[in-house]
């Protein structure tokens, strides 16, 4: 089974940069994680955006989803920022045949104590497991778009 991994960008993939003081979109470390797992099945990966959910416009959302319903690769994992994943992850709900998953993380890839590498690992059970369709992988669960949300408080997600 190939596995194809589109990345958008969002927490995930943000770099610190003490100078600016800020946190900025860099590339992502998703092929890194891969081989650090030291994954036995075949998979490519692209980027499709390098931004900050909250920056994500309806054009390129609709570009998310044209480029998702082009891919052959029936099994889809999706890193994306956790502001707009939901959102995101309902506009793909059109597409069928397909089981595509998306996660993110709540604090960069690049930090120890990021979630990122464990959601990416839920994502990569899940997209094998499930049936066609489009799920959202977080804190250890796998969601319906439609009956989640993000806790801000907690800092989570859980049952809408």
């Amino acid at each position: 089974m190939k596995i194809k991994f589109f990345t958008i960008g969002g927490t995930i993939d943000k770099v610190y940069f003490d100078k600016k003081n800020d946190y900025q979109v860099g590339n992502s470390l998703l092929l890194e994680i891969l081989k650090w797992a030291n994954v036995c099945f075949e998979y490519e990966c692209e980027s499709i955006l390098k931004k900050d959910s909250l920056d994500i416009t309806e054009e390129e959302r609709q570009t998310i989803l044209s480029r998702v319903a082009k891919e052959k690769c029936r099994h889809i994992v999706i890193t994306h920022g956790t502001d707009t994943m939901i959102q995101t992850a309902q506009r793909l709900q059109s597409l069928p045949d397909k089981v595509i998953v998306l996660t993110g993380s709540m604090e960069p890839a690049r930090f120890r104590s990021s979630d990122a590498e464990f959601n990416i690992g839920c994502a990569i059970a899940a997209v094998q497991l499930l049936p066609p369709g489009v799920y959202v992988a977080m804190n250890g669960r796998i969601f319906d778009p439609n009956k989640v949300r993000k806790n801000l408080d907690l800092n989570r997600f859980e049952d809408a």
